[in-house]
């Protein structure tokens, strides 16, 4: 029991029963048996009291505590001195004729009422005028002679013990600030250095004036001391203890934020670009050598979201592929001066929950000489600590757009990847790829070199095997989460192939002319919303389609025709397709055939006569377009009814009723 009172039945005829209650303090140590059952009829021991509600076949059993349970205060007695005020074993026994029939084992465990029982003052409480002084300076303190954990302004808490919760108080009004300035007061205005025009009149009034408090009162109202137009200025981010949110930057030890270079909506590349929690991104910026002043920014220690510091671990490897990297500027050839430079960097974080539990650098390095641009890339990577790189998804279930398709081998059972070319160095088609990603349509491409007398065939499979090598996949997943071991959580890629004449190298026996050269790649990819999870459209894929664009080649000449490389551009696009989950449904023939009140297809549209009125308009708010509607209505009925015919009707009215 963890009350006063506990109720049980005894069943039968209790005629003759003798009821006894005992409070067991020991057992057998060696046997563990309980003492000999008391059938003394005994219905008090020690806090305890026994009562019976004898009936017909039933008899009711009541065992209730007689002391106070509540809990001791300054200078009382009679009361718990613990929390845990009672902790006994009680057997109540039923006998008769001295020979028991049953008993009853209870384990009494109770606490202590925190309640107030005291006696209550007759004196009436004087309120304060809210106006002037708060009620209560700190409400978080919610228990009398006790400290309130978190609750830094309790004055019964020691400075031992807030130590404890010193970082982790109660903040605003529940935390004791129960006067804090607001947003009104000119004074707030300076230190947060807000716009002029948002509000352009503010309060100059003390802090003892206050809503927080009641009402206003000796106030005056001044328009802004301060006018500039100018941006306000970026404020010191606070320290971060209580972890990150998505999207929130990146902290250093030093309480800056941790940048890495990242591209802008413009293309360029901005060096001092924060990192945001949650966010991968994979970025590559075009550097010269005369211009470029290398950051390191892997040597910074980072704020983990818990306030704790982490260090990165970075590895160096020198890069495997210069070329991929490099741009030669002009007909310039490099120069013998060359140093040691940084090609790229690669961040793989590891998160759990809010907080970023490791940080691993790789980092690509190699020689650059004079005369060379460098493409340096920067990647980010936010890896779950429950998860691998292999099996990261991209989105649980739907995907997330911005997330790479999912893709796998079928015939091997090895996971692949959707890729676009990513242009480096003279746009050459190399071995540099970059992930198709969902939800965001992509066209990119490169340059192939063809000579004059190029075999039509040979190029028709060469341009085809270039293409096909961007999709080494069979099937594509349904959702960001599909498993590579269910099959119904795949989508089979539909491949369209070129047309493959058997006519061979050119057209009438002519030299750099070839029909039906795929020059671009098609990837269709189908998806709808199935479904929500809070509230959140979950998009999935319902098909996919890889098909070939084919032109006919021909060799560019100049004045003359010299056998040198010709470009060829080879492209490769990606379109999604969003369709409805489920089919619409189809119009009538009356909705087909009568247009008059169609207003996609008729110039006049009686539905929108009221077109403010209804909830179509979304200029303003409805209810502010409601309002100015019927006083419009007003005006117009108030015009009709004073205009000349019905005053004619009002004096004709009055004659007739005369």
């Amino acid at each position: 029991m963890s009350g006063p009172i506990v109720n049980s039945v005894l069943t039968g005829n209790s005629t003759g029963v003798n009821f006894s209650l005992a409070v067991v303090n020991h057992m057998d140590a060696e046997t563990g048996l309980l003492p000999l059952s008391d059938c003394s009829g005994t219905r008090r021991a020690g806090d305890w009291s026994l009562n019976i509600t004898s009936g017909v076949n039933a008899s009711k059993v009541t065992v209730s505590v007689t002391r106070n349970l509540q809990l001791c205060l300054l200078n009382t007695t009679d009361c718990c001195t613990e929390p845990l005020c009672i902790i006994e074993t009680l057997q109540v026994s039923a006998c008769r004729d001295s020979k028991m029939l049953a008993y009853l084992l209870i384990q009494a465990e109770i606490y202590a009422n925190s309640s107030f029982m005291g006696n209550v003052s007759e004196n009436a409480s004087v309120i304060p005028n809210q106006a002037f002084q708060p009620l209560g300076s700190c409400p978080c303190d919610l228990t009398a002679g006790a400290c309130d954990i978190r609750c830094c302004c309790d004055e019964e808490c020691s400075s031992n013990l807030k130590q404890l919760f010193n970082g982790s108080c109660f903040t605003g009004v529940f935390g004791g600030n129960v006067n804090p300035p607001f947003d009104q007061l000119c004074s707030v205005q300076a230190v947060h250095n807000v716009p002029d025009w948002f509000p352009f009149l503010c309060v100059q009034s003390s802090l003892d004036s206050t809503p927080f408090l009641g009402y206003f009162y000796h106030g005056s109202v001044s328009p802004s001391q301060v006018f500039s137009f100018k941006n306000p200025l970026q404020t010191v981010p606070e320290k971060l203890s209580n972890g990150y949110r998505q999207g929130d930057p990146i902290m250093t030890k030093e309480n800056d934020y941790f940048t890495i270079p990242q591209q802008s909506m413009a293309g360029q590349c901005v060096e001092n670009s924060p990192v945001a929690f949650l966010q991968n991104f994979d970025a590559t910026c075009l550097t010269d050598l005369a211009l470029y002043q290398e950051q390191s920014s892997f040597t910074m220690m980072i704020n983990n979201g818990a306030g704790d510091m982490i260090q990165p671990n970075v590895v160096f490897e020198n890069v495997p592929d210069v070329h991929s990297f490099i741009t030669q500027i002009g007909d310039a050839q490099p120069t013998g001066s060359c140093k040691k430079e940084t090609f790229a960097e690669y961040y793989t974080f590891t998160w759990k929950d809010r907080t970023v539990q490791e940080v691993n650098v790789t980092v690509l390095t190699g020689e650059l000489c004079d005369g060379e641009l460098l493409s340096r890339r920067f990647t980010v990577n936010f890896v779950s600590e429950n998860s691998s790189a292999a099996t990261e998804l991209s989105g649980n279930p739907g995907y997330q757009v911005g997330k790479p398709v999912r893709a796998i081998n079928m015939s091997s059972l090895d996971p692949a990847t959707l890729n676009l070319w990513q242009p480096v160095g003279s746009s050459l088609c190399t071995s540099t790829f970059t992930p198709v990603l969902f939800g965001i349509n992509s066209l990119s491409g490169c340059i192939l070199e063809v000579d004059m007398n190029e075999d039509c065939n040979w190029l028709r499979e060469n341009i085809t095997e270039r293409l096909n090598s961007l999709v080494p996949a069979t099937h594509v997943g349904k959702r960001g989460n599909s498993n590579y071991s269910v099959p119904n959580d795949w989508v089979k890629i539909i491949r369209l192939d070129p047309f493959n004449p058997k006519t061979n190298a050119s057209v009438g026996n002519l030299e750099g002319l070839c029909q039906d050269i795929p020059a671009n790649l098609n990837i269709r990819i189908i998806t709808a919303d199935v479904g929500a999870i809070e509230g959140i459209p979950q998009q999935e894929i319902l098909g996919i389609q890889i098909s070939f664009s084919t032109v006919t080649w021909q060799f560019q000449c100049g004045i003359i025709c010299e056998n040198k490389p010709s470009y060829f551009p080879i492209a490769v696009s990606v379109q999604f397709i969003k369709v409805p989950a489920q089919p619409p449904i189809p119009k009538t023939r009356f909705q087909i055939n009568y247009t008059e009140y169609d207003c996609d297809r008729n110039e006049v549209c009686w539905p929108q006569l009221l077109y403010p009125l209804t909830r179509y308009y979304t200029g303003e708010p409805y209810s502010q377009s409601l309002a100015k509607g019927l006083v419009l209505v007003f005006f117009l009925l108030l015009a009709v009814i004073l205009s000349s015919p019905w005053s004619k009707l009002l004096i004709m009215w009055d004659h007739t009723s005369l």
